[in-house]
């Protein structure tokens, strides 16, 4: 599939940069000032061009909505596209650096920076869900990346909250470096955190939530999971979750969330038994945190405190597995040493109260760090050795509240860093490169916040110092004290404003350019780059120590619960010496360092997040807001930096390593100077020599565009280098083949000519003999299996297969199928002459009847399969014992009853059914009176000429009579009531119409009987339609099937309409 065709699938054709709003690339705007810088931004914002270039710098606004800008064909052609062949994008920074990693095997990184709300957090997912759909699918790469892609929504759950200026807020530090192999496949991941605010377990500002965990868990969890925790749907029953009053939120789904953090735990690795430990530590934070404290006064007058309500105690203790005494003992009381003795003290319910929030933030922090332990170990690279490495920073943004404290402080300390590091590689460095080679280049003035950051990290004078200092005192700590030492240390300072008081009030945040002399109580204010902060000291040093009391390591190292032990190791008894851990600004600086470090010795790529808006809604541009970023973040400066300098810099001698196959003059080796190289490499290209700028140890390359022009030609040549090697190595090497072959068939082919014709004449004899052999054996084998067949016929056929009915027969070879189907007729043959020398005379009439029958009625009649299995028994009213009868058949010569039954006579006029007895004889058919058994007609077997049917299950029949030949009708004498016939005898009645349940056996019967009579069978008519006698006039009889619903199955209705009469069935 072409890439324009990628491009054109989906509503994919709008990628084009002649489609872009404003200036896609900040460094084409003509004039350049803030306002129109702002400008742009605001216009591609209203279009929903939320990117916008700085060279090779990425501006992202944050949209506060979803936008259709990502999808699996975006990455496709992202991948293969340089930075500035299509719209700016998040896609073509990760691009850059994924293709930089493969082909340069350089280490990159992307550098992810905002204030908190900005999209930064959602930038780095982006990254590396483009990382996730450009690489490899190899069944292991889809697993590990899999792994890294699922291990953002976990850590979010964990380590996200909703804040006042964003609803999913990192509240700690994420950098996740990507190992690759040489094709750009992941082979795994290592994530590093930076200080989780675990302050924020146990208080949350107004308006401000927990971590998203404790709402998913309450939320999403099904009924059991609750119960098997100690848990209650109900948020309002926990402490730490209640203050906030903050407990939905429209933009998080926490319900569906708990779904996506429990698959992510299964996708990582952790077994059901690891998922339900985590949420018995998450829900013993929220059960500790509804325990609460009774003062109480001891006999000593020292103040102690008892516990209010046991049974959260109880649940926790079932939870963790501990002791519900030494863990009342852990919380309640303090045992400290003395003189080389240990005496317990009591804790006073302030003490106690503060020692439980420890537990819980100590609780939840670990668990914290073990989850990114876990997460480490499931992504870790299986195999050893180097490899290059892709680096995607996320940090919390900087924070300015209405009351910041220890934790604000370090967040920001963290961004300074961080701002240090970017100013100084694109502002700073940049400037004094171009300097130092001897560029021409007109400097660029910039805030430089190196002393802010020394101010705060400097050994032995700075703040963080002097924190530690306070805090490694023996005696009664003091934040005032901390303050005070501020004070001495920065008066006069115009970057750190410091009053201490004892007494506490609310504290503020102003911006830069506004000059407040006056300082809330207990606070110091700082300049940072992005904003004047003002923070209360009040729980620095608290913070800072970050000390859980021995008791509590004892007892959560003694409890049940598996992890406990992982999580406290220094409540294990058996450990000599206590070391005092470092204290948290300390073990900050050295993590911040060691980032900064490593980002040092990676190529960087910056995607600068913006916020809009502060009330984190679509479409709205706040100016103000926006000029205060672009202004903190260097933005213009970096702009005309880029503008007036150069995207890429090599020395000759790697520039000309690098793109010597480019020039004949310098392919495949430059023997001269590597500068003057560079230049006949420069002039051989098909680029303006602008580009281009030459400096004492390097040369510089002025746009990203030429530097992807530059690696598509070393690519492109590098491929006929390929080519051409690939020729000449398959040419050589099948030249050598060749005459190796050729020789070896020489020799080879003499001696199987040899060979061959002995080898003919051996097979051509032993194929003789074989044929010979073959139609011996064939010929007696045969026989064999011929006697064989006949034998096990004659033994296997089944008792009853003399029944003429029966289908059985023994299967038999294909060979002999022939054989067997003419010895199966003849058994055929054999069993029904055997079945018919066992009939007697009435049988034999009986089977001739069923014979008759089938060839009349069969495929003709409906009614007719039926009839089959029901045997033809004639006299079904045993009129051959009636001795009435018996004397008057002697007189009609009608001894012989061949059928006798009582059915209807249908009348001529209406149609009526009328019962009457039907009696045939060997010689005629009789009608006579059911009850007085006198004959009403008596018609010879001669005088019936056709039998008339239907088709249909009706049981009509008409027999019709000769005309010449009038019917004798016998009456008697008397003038008998309720006869149906009392006419002359020479008056012609017709044909007769009947209806019965034995029409096939009657019909069959009085066909044999004409047949017997007049030597010739009567003519049997089964139509829809034929014609009537009735007397003097001829009647049509139509058969209709209706289906009427006055008509039930299985019967008639018979209606005369003058010269017609219907049937319907």
């Amino acid at each position: 599939m072409s890439l324009d065709h990628v491009l054109k699938k989906g509503g994919m054709d709008v990628l084009s940069l002649d489609q872009e709003v404003g200036a896609w690339d900040s460094v084409l705007m003509d004039p350049l000032t803030e306002d129109s810088f702002i400008a742009n931004l605001h216009q591609r914002f209203k279009r929903d061009h939320i990117y916008t270039y700085i060279g090779n710098v990425l501006v992202s606004v944050n949209p506060y909505k979803k936008l259709a800008l990502y999808s699996g064909e975006l990455v496709k052609a992202y991948r293969c596209r340089g930075l500035y062949q299509l719209p700016p994008h998040i896609y073509a920074i990760a691009g850059s650096a994924y293709r930089f990693l493969r082909d340069r095997n350089e280490d990159q990184c992307i550098v992810v920076s905002g204030e908190s709300g900005a999209g930064k957090t959602e930038a780095a997912r982006i990254v590396l869900q483009f990382v996730a759909l450009a690489s490899g699918q190899s069944r292991e790469v889809k697993i590990m990346k899999e792994r890294l892609v699922q291990a953002g929504p976990l850590l979010e759950a964990f380590g996200n909250a909703k804040t006042y200026r964003n609803d999913n807020s990192s509240r700690f530090g994420k950098y996740l470096d990507i190992e690759f192999d040489y094709k750009g496949d992941p082979l795994g991941g290592t994530i590093t955190n930076y200080l989780l605010e675990k302050s924020r377990v146990t208080c949350q500002t107004q308006g401000e939530r927990n971590f998203h965990i404790f709402y998913q868990l309450l939320t999403g969890a099904d009924i059991q999971l609750l119960k098997s925790l100690k848990l209650q749907r109900n948020l309002d029953n926990y402490a730490f979750l209640r203050s906030s009053r903050v407990h939905s939120l429209e933009s998080l789904d926490d319900k569906q969330d708990f779904q996506v953090t429990r698959r992510a735990l299964e996708t990582l690795g952790f077994s059901q038994e690891d998922i339900v430990n985590v949420f018995k530590i998450v829900a013993s934070v929220l059960k500790l945190g509804n325990i609460g404290f009774i003062p109480t006064n001891n006999i000593d007058g020292t103040e102690g405190c008892t516990i209010n309500n046991d049974y959260e105690l109880y649940d926790v203790c079932e939870l963790i597995g501990s002791d519900q005494a030494t863990l009342q003992a852990a919380m309640t009381s303090r045992t400290l040493e003395e003189n080389q003795d240990l005496v317990t003290a009591d804790l006073s319910a302030t003490e106690a109260t503060y020692a439980r929030d420890s537990l819980c933030k100590a609780l939840y922090s670990r668990l914290f760090t073990w989850l990114v332990n876990k997460i480490n170990e499931s992504t870790k690279v299986k195999q050893y050795g180097k490899r290059k490495v892709l680096g995607i920073l996320d940090v919390y943004g900087f924070e300015m509240f209405e009351r910041n404290g220890f934790e604000q402080f370090i967040i920001n300390f963290c961004n300074e860093k961080l701002h240090q590091v970017v100013v100084e590689t694109t502002l700073k460095e940049e400037q004094e490169e171009y300097t130092r080679e001897g560029i021409e280049w007109m400097p660029i003035e910039f805030f430089n916040n190196s002393v802010i950051c020394e101010l705060i990290e400097k050994n032995n004078h700075g703040i963080l110092s002097m924190l530690d200092e306070e805090c490694l005192k023996s005696g009664v700590l003091s934040d005032e004290l901390f303050l005070s030492k501020l004070a001495q240390c920065f008066a006069g300072n115009s970057h750190c404003e410091v009053k201490g008081t004892s007494v506490f009030q609310r504290n503020f945040v102003t911006t830069p350019g506004t000059s407040d002399n006056s300082l809330p109580p207990n606070c110091f204010r700082l300049r940072h780059y992005a904003g004047t902060v003002t923070y209360n000291v009040c729980g620095f040093v608290d913070k800072n120590n970050d000390i859980l009391h021995r008791d509590l390591s004892l007892a959560m190292y003694h409890c049940e619960h598996p992890m406990l032990k992982t999580l406290f190791p220094e409540g294990n008894p058996k450990r000599s010496t206590l070391k005092r851990p470092a204290t948290t600004g300390t073990q900050f600086k050295i993590s911040i360092s060691a980032l900064v470090r490593n980002l040092g010795c990676k190529q960087p790529h910056y995607v600068r997040c913006i916020k809009p808006n502060e009330l984190k809604q679509p479409r709205i541009f706040e100016m103000a807001l926006v000029q205060h970023q672009v202004r903190y973040l260097g933005l213009i400066e970096t702009v005309r930096v880029r503008r007036s300098g150069f995207c890429y810099r090599l020395p000759y001698q790697q520039f000309l390593s690098r793109y010597k196959m480019l020039s004949l003059h310098t392919w495949p080796n430059w023997q001269g100077p590597p500068v003057e190289g560079v230049s006949y490499l420069i002039r051989d290209l098909p680029i303006p020599s602008g580009e281009f700028a030459f400096g004492r140890t390097k040369v510089f390359v002025r746009s990203p565009r030429t530097v992807f022009e530059l690696e598509e030609f070393r690519r492109e040549r590098l491929e006929d280098l390929a080519m051409l090697l690939q020729k000449i190595w398959r040419g050589y090497r099948q030249r050598k083949e060749f005459l190796r072959k050729k020789h070896s068939q020489v020799i080879i082919a003499s001696a199987w000519r040899s060979w061959r014709a002995r080898e003919e004449y051996r097979i051509l004899r032993h194929r003789k003999q074989v044929e010979w052999a073959v139609n011996i054996i064939q010929r007696h084998y045969i026989h064999w299996k011929r006697w064989q067949f006949l034998l096990r016929l004659a033994r296997q056929l089944p008792q009853e297969s003399e029944s003429p009915i029966s289908r059985e027969w023994p299967p038999c070879h294909k060979r002999l199928a022939e054989t067997s189907l003419i010895l199966r007729r003849i058994h055929h043959k054999w069993r029904c002459h055997r079945y018919r020398l066992k009939f007697d005379q009435t049988a034999r009439n009986r089977m001739r009847e069923k014979v008759t029958a089938s060839i009349i009625f069969k495929d003709r009649k409906a009614s007719y399969p039926r009839s089959v299995s029901h045997p033809f028994l004639g006299d079904y009213v045993r009129l051959r014992q009636n001795v009435q009868w018996k004397k008057a058949c002697i007189e009609t010569n009608d001894q012989y009853v061949v059928f006798a039954d009582i059915i209807n006579k249908i009348t001529r006029s209406s149609g009526k059914f009328v019962p009457i007895l039907f009696v045939l004889s060997t010689s005629s058919m009789l009608i006579l009176d059911q009850r007085t058994l006198q004959i009403k007609y008596r018609v010879p077997a001669a005088e019936i000429y056709r039998l008339s049917l239907s088709p249909y299950l009706d049981d009509v029949a008409v027999f019709h009579v000769r005309a010449p030949s009038p019917s004798s009708e016998v009456t008697s004498h008397q003038n008998i009531p309720g006869c149906l016939f009392q006419s002359d005898l020479s008056k012609k009645k017709g044909d007769f119409v009947f209806q019965t349940g034995h029409v096939i056996e009657i019909v069959t019967k009085l066909f044999l009987v004409v047949q017997n009579a007049m030597g010739k069978p009567p003519e049997v008519n089964i139509s829809t339609e034929f014609e009537a006698n009735f007397g003097q006039q001829t009647v049509l009889f139509t058969f209709k099937c209706t289906g009427l619903p006055e008509v039930q199955p299985g019967q008639i209705r018979i209606l005369r309409k003058g010269n017609k009469m219907e049937v319907l069935v």
